[in-house]
């Protein structure tokens, strides 16, 4: 089944002091917000968590896509479906049975996703795809914002959207890094359809606008409308 793209800009490159207004001002454009939540355990860096997502929550009405970057999201990952995210993504390198936190975060509520580090191979988790809603390729190393997007990793989105199709699965393949105009459409290319731009959108002088064009471009490379 054809999907169009899911643009899901990344609140990591905003200005955190004006949270509100900077979800605000891509309402109407941006199809997911990705908030990415990193403890400084699973990778040594430490953003925001649940209590600024539940706050934000009232902010704005686009759905949360929130990436955990965390260590034991068994114990942590319902809470974020429960306080109204509309995707909760773990890490499969953080996880030891990814299928039973699926199925637990899918009973609060959430859609579920597994995210592939840059140095994980894919291969292994391929047999999981049905039990998942969304499978985050890493295109970076997962921890830092502003990185170089790595076409490297796009042969793990291209193993990913081969076995959806075969197994006629409806998934989301999202790439998370370095994703810009420059780079978005071969990222669509390889079987991605869903994108989450940092910078691009956030280093924008208007967000939106930089939103309708990735999208734009991404929906060309995906042959849809």
């Amino acid at each position: 089944m054809e999907q169009s793209p899911i643009i899901a800009p990344s609140i990591l490159a905003s200005d955190f002091s004006r949270l509100g207004e900077e979800v605000r001002a891509i309402e109407g454009a941006a199809d997911w917000v990705h908030v990415d939540v990193m403890d400084n355990h699973f990778v040594p860096n430490l953003t925001i968590g649940l209590p600024v997502v539940q706050s934000l929550r009232k902010a704005t009405s686009i759905p949360f896509d929130v990436h955990l970057m965390i260590t034991d999201p068994q114990r942590w990952a319902p809470a974020y479906a429960e306080a109204g995210a509309y995707n909760v993504t773990f890490h499969a390198e953080a996880c030891d049975d990814p299928v039973a936190l699926a199925k637990t975060l899918r009973a609060a509520g959430a859609k579920a996703g597994l995210a592939i580090d840059r140095d994980t191979p894919v291969e292994p988790y391929l047999e999981l795809l049905p039990y998942l809603d969304t499978i985050l390729i890493m295109t970076i190393k997962a921890g830092f914002g502003g990185q170089a997007f790595m076409p490297e990793m796009l042969g793990k989105v291209r193993d990913v959207r081969r076995r959806a199709t075969v197994n006629n699965l409806e998934i989301r393949v999202e790439v998370d890094g370095g994703i810009a105009a420059d780079t978005i459409e071969q990222a669509a290319e390889a079987g991605a359809d869903a994108f989450v731009a940092g910078t691009a959108v956030y280093g924008a002088a208007d967000p939106a606008e930089a939103i309708r064009k990735l999208r734009g471009l991404a929906a060309g490379a995906m042959g849809v409308a």
